[in-house]
Parts: C-alpha cells; structure tokens; sequence
C-alpha cells in the first residue's frame, strides 16, 4: 500500500512496474543489468477518490497521458530497489502536490512611498522626453 494521506491509499497491484536497461554510461554492468523501473499508473482505473481523479487529469504535467496513465521513469540510482522507491516516492509527491489547493491570493494596496515613486518617475520620464523636441531659437 502507498500512503497518498491518512485516509487515501493506493493498493500495490493498481501500480504496474517493469524493469529496463538504464541509458547512458554505467560501467561494465550498463548491457546486462536492469536497473531502471518503469512505473505506469492509471487514474481513471484506480481506486484513488474521484475529486483526486479530476484533479490529476487537470494537471498539465507530461508525466501524464492523454489516456491518463501516470508514467514515471526512474534510473538515477544504480540498484533496481532505490530507483523502485524512487519512483513510487514521485508518484506519491505528484499526487499530493494534486491535492494541495493553491493558497489564496490576498489583495493588498500599493504603499504610499510606492505611489510616490511610482509618480515621481513617470514625471521625470515624462521632462526627459519633453526634452528631446525640436530646439527653436527665440
């Protein structure tokens, strides 16, 4: 069982993991041993809850097929076991940051130094151009 939250928990057999070849350099073990772990879960098929399930296929992360099939590779470490936690750890977090509400922006008012500011450099901007017009003798 991955624990999502006190309440919600993702069973071992809704995730599906398969064993591959890492890439890039490894020594002499690279061609012959299976070390990364390809993780494919799907939202719609699992039992997570259904307010989760809309706000996963909300998210606009690539991690997640238009099928909505999460799929998380993992080949940063060099035992297949770390890169399986590894992976199951990044599904947990993308599932949480879906569940996290954003925190609600408060409106605040410009300070009245900010204003001062903001009025004094659109005056001096405003003197600067003014200069650059067509010089007239009189």
């Amino acid at each position: 069982m991955l624990p999502i939250s006190n309440t919600v928990k993702i069973p071992e057999h809704e995730i599906e993991m398969s064993a591959l070849r890492s890439q890039g350099a490894g020594g002499q073990n690279v061609n012959k041993v299976a070390t990364a772990i390809h993780l494919r879960f799907d939202i719609l098929a699992s039992s997570l809850p259904e307010r989760y399930k809309e706000r996963l296929l909300k998210l606009n992360d690539q991690r997640i097929t238009k099928e909505g099939v999460i799929v998380i590779k993992s080949q940063e470490h060099r035992s297949q076991e770390q890169n399986r936690e590894e992976a199951l750890k990044r599904l947990q977090a993308l599932i949480k940051s879906a569940i996290a509400l954003p925190k609600p922006r408060k409106p605040s008012k410009p300070t009245r130094t900010s204003q001062k500011k903001r009025l004094d450099s659109k005056s001096k901007h405003s003197q600067i151009k003014a200069m650059r017009g067509r010089v007239t003798d009189e």
